[in-house]
């Protein structure tokens, strides 16, 4: 080996190894024993840095070159790409167009990557017709990137096109199309190809696995995964050491409901990944068991694993549905000392917390001393505020937003037409509308035409929201529906609301919600027979109402309800003082019983006495036994929270409540946050 090959030998070793400051020195020996414009060195340095992140470097090694080859150009685009980096890439690309060196089916590949990266379509199609006039279409490398490119671009059909006319398929070729299935939430497409690519003779690896299995967990298909599950045990598959494919089946029981089996692979697996302890953490949280979702973080955090932004932001997550203000407190700070504490994402998990848990100040203090905000960031705050009832804010910090040139995109454009809606702000609304409309790069949904809906039924122009409805160039879904019966109930438009609720049921006639709302809205116009018709059919269909749940932190413990439930320690004093309340609101502010409301609702029954036991005034009641005797601040607002939208009688109780004690109550509902205070409530009675 010669001085030149022991050279390059040196620069594979470190880029291999990622060994940045052992190839800086053989860089600097490189250009004292003359190999300053060696090509082959050369590529070996661009190569060397690319790969260790230092792309500046390795592109002023490339400008230096007299002679450049594929190579040359290749390397530098892995370095950008490495770096996700695409558009540099891609600019490179464009260059090495005009040059005399032509690409290869590698160059090819790279920027197929570059072009799924950034989602950018137009651009994998313009490098697909190069590659049909070049002959390198049919490299199996290129069609593989091409499938990759065209699924995550959201081009499936055009994905399964070019695999459909593959010369030869390799493992890798199903396994980008069944991953791109997968990620379309079209995962029966996936299955499909797992069976059939057996039948080929094609041997399933842990790529395969991962991506039929993530297929499963996004269409919910648990016999099949249960299956996939077999099928590996029973082909000597060894599962406990292959972390990423059990971690896609801990997903897939975890999104299923089927926690013991989720915990089961999760115990079996040798080497844990913090993925593996995050998705079973969510898992737990979501399906309501909150204690073995604090454990399992809880162990986490004791096993030494190192966390990243993605486990920070999903457990702060976790403490933000559930409003679980200390604990979100305790991670905060804990977050200040790791590394990736100051992620963009992790910080934006942090607002998302303090909003969810009605603290705006510490939300905006977050915002403000980011140095360094994203679209999601802007669009936190935005919903946040429009959560909070407080729209001509959250249009402030749209505005801001766009005096900073950054672009909303569609959830940026829903968080503020919602905010307008919610407030009222017809004008501003309308101007956001507008401007949507006229955005080349985005195009309303059904979502954005429902905020319009809900602001012109607000204001009781209910025929000109269901002509929009009826007209808008979206097809029309429940929720845009749900939203016009909602206005027709408020505004007690009988014949309208009929009409609607017809078309409603004829759309879903298995939503429990459809068939609540009207009832609803014939018992307040007193036809009694044709409610209880609806109500009936509920039971006939065997339908099933969610269970309205409530809760609320007192001393870092949270203190969880249903309706009439009777399992707290405490529930005969939160009974008296429940009666004694509602004595109290009966003699100063005229409240009584409201009946009609316990038809509202999913969550409600008609009966009188289940009134009393609404989740969230036992939740109330829990607090005032609490307080009693002791010395509060009367300014502290007393938080609870809501998995469902809160009832009439309840928004009328807490309202009178607020009245009678002086205290101001933040009620966050599935809607918005109700803020109650000298018998008014932020939300105007219409939520």
């Amino acid at each position: 080996m010669n001085e030149r090959q022991r050279f390059a030998h040196l620069l594979r070793v470190c880029s291999k190894n990622l060994l940045l400051d052992q190839g800086l020195q053989v860089h600097t020996a490189i250009l004292k024993m003359g190999y300053a414009f060696d090509m082959m060195i050369n590529n070996d340095l661009i190569d060397m840095y690319g790969k260790c992140g230092r792309c500046e470097i390795a592109r002023k090694v490339f400008d230096k070159m007299l002679q450049r080859n594929v190579v040359s150009w290749t390397s530098l685009m892995c370095g950008y790409l490495n770096l996700n980096d695409a558009k540099s890439s891609l600019l490179l690309l464009c260059k090495m167009g005009r040059s005399v060196v032509k690409p290869n089916e590698f160059t090819f590949s790279t920027n197929f990557k570059a072009c799924g990266f950034v989602g950018v379509v137009e651009n994998g199609m313009q490098i697909h017709g190069w590659c049909c006039k070049t002959g390198f279409e049919w490299f199996p490398v290129v069609g593989n990137s091409m499938i990759d490119m065209y699924s995550k671009c959201g081009n499936i059909d055009v994905a399964a096109q070019v695999f459909d006319k593959m010369p030869e398929r390799s493992l890798i070729s199903w396994n980008a199309m069944i991953a791109g299935y997968a990620v379309r939430h079209t995962g029966n497409k996936s299955l499909v190809l797992f069976k059939e690519m057996q039948t080929q003779g094609k041997v399933p690896d842990e790529f395969t696995y991962t991506s039929t299995l993530k297929a499963c967990a996004g269409i919910g298909e648990l016999s099949a995964g249960r299956q996939l599950h077999g099928f590996m045990i029973s082909t000597g598959f060894r599962l406990s050491q292959q972390t990423i494919v059990s971690g896609s089946l801990i997903d897939l029981y975890a999104k299923c409901g089927c926690l013991f089996e989720a915990q089961k692979v999760f115990d079996l697996v040798e080497r844990k990944s913090v993925i593996s302890w995050t998705t079973l953490v969510v898992g737990y949280a979501q399906h309501g068991s909150l204690s073995k979702a604090m454990e399992s973080y809880t162990a986490l955090r004791k096993c030494n694993i190192a966390v990243d932004g993605f486990v920070l932001s999903s457990v702060m997550a976790v403490f933000a549905d559930f409003a679980l203000l200390e604990q979100g407190k305790q991670m905060h700070a804990y977050m200040k000392k790791v590394p990736f504490g100051l992620d963009i994402s992790v910080s934006n998990s942090v607002m998302d917390m303090y909003l969810k848990c009605g603290l705006i100040e510490d939300a905006r203090k977050v915002f403000n001393e980011m140095p360094k905000r994203n679209v999601i960031s802007w669009t936190v705050m935005i919903t946040g505020y429009g959560k909070h009832g407080l729209g001509k804010e959250a249009a402030n910090i749209f505005e801001h937003m766009l005096s900073e040139n950054l672009d909303p995109d569609e959830v940026t454009y829903l968080a503020v037409l919602s905010s307008c809606s919610h407030s009222g702000l017809v004008d501003e609304c309308k101007k956001y509308f507008s401007r949507l409309r006229n955005d080349p790069t985005i195009k309303p949904n059904v979502e954005h035409y429902a905020c319009m809906v809900d602001l012109l039924g607000r204001s009781g122009r209910l025929k000109e929201a269901r002509d929009l409805i009826e007209n808008m160039p979206v097809k029309a879904n429940s929720g845009i529906w749900q939203t016009l019966l909602s206005a027709c109930k408020v505004h007690g438009d009988f014949e309208m609301g009929r009409e609607v609720g017809e078309i409603l049921l004829k759309m879903d006639d298995v939503s429990v919600v459809n068939y609540v709302m009207m009832s609803s809205i014939y018992a307040n116009a007193g036809f009694w027979n044709e409610s209880e018709r609806v109500r009936k059919s509920v039971k006939a269909k065997g339908l099933k109402k969610v269970g309205g749940q409530s809760w609320v932190e007192i001393d870092k413990t949270i203190h969880f309800f249903y309706n009439g439930d009777e399992r707290h320690p405490l529930t005969p004093r939160i009974h008296e003082k429940l009666k004694e309340v509602e004595k109290r609101l009966k003699e100063e502010v005229c409240y009584a019983y409201e009946v009609r409301f316990s038809l509202h609702d999913v969550e409600e029954e008609s009966r009188e006495e289940s009134l009393r036991v609404h989740s969230e005034k036992l939740a109330i009641g829990l607090v005032l036994v609490h307080d009693e005797g002791s010395e509060k601040d009367e300014r502290r607002p007393i938080r609870v929270f809501k998995n469902l939208r809160v009832c009439g009688d309840c928004h009328e109780f807490i309202k009178g409540l607020s009245k009678i004690s002086k205290k101001v109550f933040l009620v966050r509902d599935a809607n918005r946050f109700h803020k109650f205070e000298n018998g008014q409530c932020s939300c105007g009675d219409y939520w």
